[in-house]
């Protein structure tokens, strides 16, 4: 008899475990299952179903299922989504401190990106989309972005004139501009069309992209200008954040950190991968590229951006940090 009722509090306790489990929604664009950022998000929750002993999992809903990245981040505003992982971009206009690593040249290589994330300046940036209803978990790396195009692009006189494809952003139409060439928005599924016809003379982006989309088959010279290494971010809702316990918002945060390095470890052989396909398929990596001639043309950038003093703080800090 005692043994029953043993059996009848753990099936009871069971249950009582059950009912509290939460899946938490998160958005992605990527298409690919296995794309570094969908993979991160997964590992993720893979940590949290474990430390929480299955009170919180995560399931990644990619492919733009839940709409575009600025569509999610709305969502996630007003807590009708619990996450997305979104390119910082879209998040400018929303919190000022994340045009600082959108700006361009702005770190000197991808481990002084990393460290300069991974310290006091990249939390700082993460914490700034709180007042906006977001709560910056972890940076995602995005590579280096680069420009493609059917000659070599190595000193800043090759890219004048050149109508070059970019993001439709104010950013990134200035920088573009900067070099003396015409920025040419035009939506991502356009572009190998566009460049194939010659509406535009090139584009931007880092290497898998250059691979992913095909690129690679209408352009065939990446020129690594390395003008910009922004990174995604993955947020999350704060009004779901804020009903949390202090210890799970803690547990969410160290999971959200351990997912970086796991990240970060996809995203390079990943990157190492679609070198290797693209250079088969017939491209050429230009690396000796004149990047200071590229800097040197930044500063209205910076100007024009960069217009607070506490901004002007926060990039001296990067720069500083090497």
């Amino acid at each position: 008899m005692k043994f029953n009722r043993t059996l009848i509090a753990l099936a009871a306790g069971a249950l009582g475990l059950a009912a509290q489990a939460v899946e938490f929604r998160s958005a992605d664009v990527h298409n690919s299952d296995d794309y570094p950022t969908v993979a991160a998000v997964k590992h993720m929750s893979e940590l949290l179903d474990k430390r929480s002993n299955g009170k919180y999992k995560i399931k990644v809903f990619n492919k733009g299922a839940l709409g575009t990245e600025k569509e999610t981040i709305d969502q996630v505003k007003i807590g009708a989504l619990e996450m997305t992982r979104v390119n910082i971009s879209p998040l400018n206009s929303l919190c000022a401190k994340t045009l600082v690593p959108t700006m361009p040249f702005l770190f000197d290589s991808i481990a002084h990106m990393r460290k300069s994330l991974d310290g006091p300046a990249g939390e700082e940036i993460l914490k700034s989309c709180e007042p906006e209803g977001l709560v910056g978990l972890a940076f995602y790396d995005s590579g280096a972005r680069s420009i493609y195009a059917k000659k070599p692009v190595k000193t800043l006189a090759d890219a004048k004139g050149m109508k070059i494809r970019v993001q439709q952003s104010d950013l990134w139409v200035s920088l573009i501009n900067a070099m003396g060439a015409n920025a040419t928005p035009v939506p991502i599924g356009e572009v190998y069309t566009g460049l194939k016809t010659g509406l535009i003379d090139a584009a931007e982006n880092n290497i898998p992209s250059y691979d992913g989309f095909k690129h690679y088959e209408a352009v065939k010279f990446y020129s690594r200008t390395e003008h910009s290494m922004a990174p995604e971010m993955l947020v999350m809702s704060k009004a779901v954040y804020d009903k949390m316990s202090k210890a799970d918002q803690d547990m969410f945060r160290a999971a959200a950190k351990e997912s970086v390095t796991f990240q970060r470890k996809k995203w390079d052989e990943q990157e190492a991968k679609s070198l290797e396909v693209v250079t088969k398929g017939g491209a050429t990596i230009v690396s000796d590229v004149d990047k200071a001639s590229f800097r040197a043309a930044m500063a209205p950038v910076y100007a024009k951006f960069i217009s607070t003093p506490d901004l002007q703080r926060l990039v001296k800090a990067i720069q500083d940090n090497k």
